[in-house]
């Protein structure tokens, strides 16, 4: 299988992954048109946008796949994917801490207000740990280390913060 074709099954998995984003969007948009809808326009957007962004990480898997594979013979790749699943594993441990400390007693003004961006990078935990985990499966083994490590402190730390809820 040539390159051109490669990039083909790649790209046509994205678009369809894209579509039926659109679609199940759509689909749950006229499920709940009414005047909810249209009183809490920003809130049901912001819905809309999360959903459509988890449909699309989910149905966008195999083409990620597909593509991670077509990738499997370049070692350099894997070492800066290895370098940036790391440092993006920190980052969410970085959020979590900016939450969780927030919540103690006497927590800075500055702090409280840093805690509103961390929950929305705590908020894509799962679609990060999803790709990392796709990404580990096919990965050859010092990088399949690597992104496993970042996919499980992805998941500790959506799964904590959920915990830790009020």
């Amino acid at each position: 299988m040539g390159t051109p074709v490669k990039l083909a099954v790649v790209a046509a998995g994205y678009a369809g992954a894209f579509l039926a984003a659109l679609a199940i969007v759509a689909l749950y948009v006229a499920a709940t048109s009414g005047p909810d809808r249209q009183a809490y326009g920003g809130m049901y957007a912001f819905g809309d946008s999360l959903l459509f962004l988890g449909v699309f990480g989910v149905a966008a898997v195999p083409a990620t796949g597909a593509g991670l594979y077509f990738l499997r013979p370049y070692v350099a790749f894997w070492r800066v994917l290895a370098v940036g699943a790391v440092t993006i594993a920190v980052t969410g441990l970085a959020a979590l801490w900016v939450c969780v400390a927030s919540r103690a007693a006497g927590a800075s003004p500055a702090l409280q207000s840093w805690s509103a961006f961390a929950v929305l990078r705590i908020l894509v935990a799962p679609l990060v740990a999803l790709a990392f985990l796709v990404s580990g499966a096919v990965a050859p083994r010092p990088a399949r280390i690597a992104l496993c490590g970042a996919m499980i402190s992805e998941a500790t730390v959506f799964i904590y913060w959920l915990v830790q809820l009020p």
